[in-house]
């Protein structure tokens, strides 16, 4: 195995050389090089889905105690390795050191580890009389239903988590029985390999995962169009989703889509300020607001708009910023310079828009890094860009509103739909203004998650739905088997 200065792709159980040679991965903190990522070839991503296809009917028959052993083993090493894995993370990603030990590998040691439990993969359907059967006569049906693997699956993971990301969607697929082709994001793959040693060491056999990386789109492209690929399962932006999608659907190939999002938290009169303030200030500190679930958008009623936003402002004026492994540090850098850029371009926007910037708005003074101060956009009409489009960065807008009706309206108009948030003491109406949202998800008076809840968006965040039993839903095709009884 090569040193992790110079990586190697993961394709057939072997570590193969990069037909396009290394690229630098950068640390944002320190913009160091981290080590050299493997630029994979067409024709390497190529021989990475053969090499998954060939390995798949061998897998799918092997009895699902034998494959969620295999996954347990996988999770033991990572926790094992927790302390080295997440210095990784964090050098590729400029997560802080709770969060990356937490957030990425712990999660990811979490979810190998829950799909090691096996599930049933089959339900008896009660009997049916068929009055009019094929011989002209009633005949009782008897039936069964089948979770069946989907074949090869292509796992397109994205750059804000390199552990949990990967984890949550090759762990359900290896634990129904698929085999998988992983293309991490160019910015931070190398953890991505280090979940492939962990995952060959538990014993996965070749071919059962691969990992094909590189910056070309062409690298993407191949592990989508690929024959021998029969499923996607995308994290990222909502344009590259769409292209994916386009192309998916000219072979019929199956979908898992978690795509943009801008959240929308609505605050009512009732609610209590301290937990909004603070649910709501993690798009601040939670990997640096780059999360598609950030309560980005907050909608807040008129009778505590000044306090709240006083309040806000005040959060994220006390939260460190800087080097990610200094304690105390809450908020680190964004993943790259030109990402850094993206996120200052619409700060500069919702100025010119008409939005008052109460904190922030300028670049923190730290001589290296990509970092990006807090940013509090107040006074922001529903029609304003920064209002509508994905930031994914430290940033929040808000938006007053009158009434019930109003907050429910500025919520919902949206291209995006993954979760949304309520704040209210009333828990009656909490629970209301919940199911007339269109989001995928919504936290009641928290952000916090229930990760067997099903998770997925609405309209233009995504298709499908994974975590919990609802991955391995995701990850099968539903096969049934009828009998005369």
């Amino acid at each position: 195995m090569s040193s992790p200065e110079e990586q190697r792709l993961f394709v057939g159980g072997e570590w193969v050389v990069p037909d396009g040679g290394h690229y630098a991965v950068v640390d944002p903190a320190t913009e160091e090089t981290v080590g050299w990522a493997p630029e994979a070839s067409r024709d390497q991503v190529r021989a990475a889905c053969a090499a998954a296809r060939e390995a798949f009917g061998p897998w799918s028959r092997t009895p699902a105690g034998e494959r969620a052993a295999i996954l347990a083993r996988a999770s033991d090493l990572m926790r094992a390795r927790l302390v080295p894995y997440a210095e990784l993370a964090q050098a590729e990603t400029g997560a802080t050191t709770a969060t990356a030990r937490a957030m990425q590998v712990g999660v990811a040691a979490a979810r190998f580890r829950r799909y090691a439990q096996v599930e049933p993969a089959e339900w008896a359907i009660p009997p049916q009389v068929n009055e009019a059967g094929p011989m002209g006569k009633a005949a009782v049906m008897g039936a069964l239903a089948v979770r069946q693997p989907v074949g090869v699956v292509t796992c397109i993971t994205s750059y804000n988590n390199p552990w949990a990301n990967p984890a949550g969607k090759i762990a359900p697929a290896l634990a129904m029985g698929n085999t998988v082709v992983v293309k991490p994001a160019p910015q931070d793959p190398l953890s991505v390999y280090r979940m492939a040693e962990a995952l060959e060491a538990a014993g996965v056999p070749r071919g059962g995962v691969n990992v094909v990386s590189g910056r070309s789109v062409k690298v993407g492209e191949a592990a989508v169009d690929s024959p021998d690929v029969d499923m996607v399962s995308f994290t990222g932006s909502t344009a590259v989703g769409q292209r994916i999608g386009e192309v998916c659907g000219r072979s019929m190939k199956r979908q898992l889509m978690e795509l943009g999002g801008k959240g929308a938290a609505v605050v009512f009169e009732d609610a209590d300020l301290g937990s909004a303030v603070a649910g709501i200030g993690t798009t601040f500190s939670f990997y640096s607001g780059q999360i598609c679930t950030a309560p980005t958008r907050v909608l807040v009623q008129r009778g505590v708009y000044e306090r709240l936003v006083e309040q806000l402002a005040g959060y994220a004026g006390r939260l460190k910023v800087g080097d990610p492994r200094e304690a105390g540090t809450v908020v680190g850098p964004v993943i790259s310079a030109a990402h850094r850029e993206r996120v200052e371009s619409y700060v500069e926007l919702g100025r010119k828009e008409g939005a008052s910037v109460i904190v922030g708005g300028e670049r923190p003074a730290l001589d290296r890094g990509f970092y990006v101060a807090p940013t509090l956009l107040a006074d922001c009409g529903p029609e304003l860009r920064v209002v509508r489009e994905e930031i994914f960065g430290p940033v929040v807008t808000v938006t007053p509103f009158d009434d019930e009706e109003e907050g429910i309206a500025l919520a919902n108009d949206s291209d995006y739909g993954l979760i949304d948030y309520v704040w209210s003491a009333d828990v009656a109406r909490a629970f209301r203004v919940a199911r007339r949202l269109r989001a995928g998800g919504v936290g009641v008076n928290t952000v916090g998650r229930n990760m067997e809840a099903p998770f997925g968006g609405f309209r233009s965040s995504g298709v499908g739905r994974d975590c919990g039993s609802y991955a391995l839903h995701a990850y099968s095709e539903v096969q049934s088997i009828v009998w005369p009884g």
